[in-house]
């Protein structure tokens, strides 16, 4: 990371800190106020320090990284340092996202995972674990959750954990495999704003994230992804050429 985007990612987070500390006394002033903050200011915010930390997605020792963050926010949420224990998740999730995207060797395994798990979340959220822990068990689901605080409240719209991670995962699979980074960024934040949009439209408790991760990083990427895949299935059906 140069020192400009390192900079940047500092006053980025030393402002989300102090928002986080002072939200309660900030303005109350209504329910769809509070929604366009989420989504257009503490959303892009809070994923503006990932994309800055995108250049590290190919640094060594990401596994042992991740897993240190993942320590540090259990000792901070027994601590209740909540907010630092916040961050502390995200920087676990990202980094051991980037390491599991070690794992992919082709563009079409990341494809395959992008339709595929917006079904499982969606009967985790409906059905699932995720349906459980969240009625029965809510202080697991804060523990391993991202929260998004409301201003001139003591509530606030929270993301899952796996989210954080397939969002660090699907932008750094733009970068790793040549798609468009900036693009799948904004289509990412934006579903993720759209997500707790519509969740609060429908009055519901709560909406599955991953169908929208999913889509915000697809769509930017369609024509590359249908044409990338087509080549590589062209190659395969060539026993001449040998496709890696």
């Amino acid at each position: 990371m140069g020192r400009a985007p390192a900079l940047l990612a500092g006053l980025t987070l030393a402002a989300l800190v102090v928002y986080y500390e002072t939200s309660t006394h900030w303005w109350n002033a209504g329910l769809w106020w509070d929604v366009a903050w989420i989504a257009l200011v503490l959303i892009p915010a809070v994923f503006l320090l990932v994309m800055l930390a995108l250049p590290l997605e190919r640094a060594r020792g990401l596994l042992p990284v991740g897993a240190a963050f993942a320590v540090l926010a259990a000792v901070l949420t027994a601590a209740d340092a909540n907010v630092f224990a916040n961050f502390a998740r995200l920087a676990a999730a990202t980094f051991l996202a980037w390491w599991f995207l070690g794992f992919f060797e082709e563009l079409s395994w990341v494809v395959i995972v992008a339709v595929i798990i917006p079904w499982v979340d969606a009967y985790s959220v409906w059905r699932g674990p995720t349906k459980q822990i969240v009625e029965h068990h809510e202080h697991v689901f804060t523990v391993l959750s991202f929260a998004f605080p409301i201003p001139g409240e003591h509530n606030a719209a929270n993301l899952g954990v796996p989210d954080l991670l397939f969002f660090a995962l699907f932008l750094a699979a733009a970068r790793r495999f040549g798609l468009r980074v900036g693009a799948t960024w904004v289509g990412l934040v934006a579903a993720l704003g759209a997500t707790i949009a519509l969740t609060v439209w429908l009055e519901l408790s709560g909406l599955p994230a991953l169908p929208g991760i999913a889509l915000g990083f697809l769509v930017p990427n369609a024509d590359l992804l249908w044409g990338r895949l087509r080549g590589q299935a062209r190659l395969r059906d060539r026993p001449d050429v040998p496709v890696g």
